[in-house]
């Protein structure tokens, strides 16, 4: 397994990581996720990425790897309003109650890093959300305060003093981060998870998608549209789109950790086969930073990053 420097965290943590919210969503039997998750463990992926927003994530992942917490870095996000929850989205009051839910519901002491959960520019400059993950820092709840999210407001968080962890979106149809967002975060040693790392698989039609992912990927599906670019054109078979989206997130400088879902436990191994072969040939990624540069300017307006 490929380990890395998360940044000034001083962790370290595997390529892979895995990405807690189509467990959630989709409602994936618990049995398969203890499969899931025990498998990775076993096979040395130690970063597990979840949110509160992600229903039932959380709570499936406490009930199948709580008991090997010291096995791996666990990450969630924080900050929105729910119904159970005291106070306003990103308040103090709602972060630090969100926090003790996530730890009853992760059947653990402390997360490794907690995330605000895409709030916006003008949240962060207020300050009152970063100096709630402060506090939880100095309590001992969380070990590092983090942000997700993207673009301007990612830009302005990784300058921030406080955040030591970035979770954004970085894939071969979202690549407007590459150039802004991976720079900053390098010059200030903060470790990144790239999100969506194999854009929700836009390559394939709607009727092959499940559940909320649907609509979620249509923004992906219709930029790879417009892109023009074929599996062929990068020297490759006409199946490996999921090779191809995997492996250019993890060449792009910056990106720690790629954050992959899955309801499967058949597609670990595949995923990690992936891994194994490297990254992404030079040819291949300038062909892809190409394809996206041409479509975005034919449409005439900036392709930036979805939160």
């Amino acid at each position: 397994m490929e380990m890395r420097s998360f940044g000034k965290t001083g962790l370290t943590v595997s390529a892979l990581g895995f990405g807690g919210g189509p467990v959630g969503y989709l409602e994936t039997d618990r049995r398969e996720v203890a499969n899931i998750l025990n498998t990775i463990l076993d096979r040395g992926v130690n970063l597990i990425d979840t949110a509160a927003a992600y229903a039932g994530s959380e709570e499936a992942i406490g009930g199948a790897i709580g008991h090997r917490r010291d096995d791996y870095v666990l990450v969630s996000k924080c900050g929105r309003a729910y119904d159970d929850i005291e106070g306003k989205a990103w308040s103090a009051l709602a972060i630090e109650q969100t926090i003790e839910r996530s730890l009853r519901r992760l059947k653990t002491d402390h997360l490794d890093v907690m995330l605000l959960h895409s709030c916006d520019l003008e949240t962060l400059q207020r300050g009152e959300a970063v100096g709630a993950l402060v506090k939880a820092c100095d309590a001992g709840k969380i070990r590092f305060a983090g942000y997700s999210g993207d673009n301007a407001a990612a830009s302005y968080a990784v300058g921030l003093e406080e955040i030591a962890v970035l979770e954004t979106s970085v894939n071969i149809c979202d690549q407007a981060n590459i150039d802004t967002v991976l720079p900053a975060a390098t010059q200030n040693n903060v470790g990144v998870l790239a999100k969506r790392p194999i854009a929700n698989a836009a390559w394939r039609a709607a009727s092959e998608q499940r559940g909320m992912y649907v609509d979620y990927t249509r923004t992906y599906r219709e930029r790879l549209d417009r892109m023009a670019v074929s599996p062929a054109d990068l020297g490759l078979a006409d199946e490996a789109w999921s090779e191809i989206a995997l492996r250019f997130t993890l060449s792009q400088p910056g990106v720690t950790t790629a954050i992959v879902g899955t309801t499967k436990a058949a597609n670990v191994e595949c995923n990690l086969a992936v891994l194994a072969k490297g990254a992404l040939p030079d040819n291949a990624v300038r062909e892809l930073r190409a394809a996206f540069q041409r479509a975005e300017a034919a449409m005439g307006e900036p392709w930036l990053g979805l939160t």
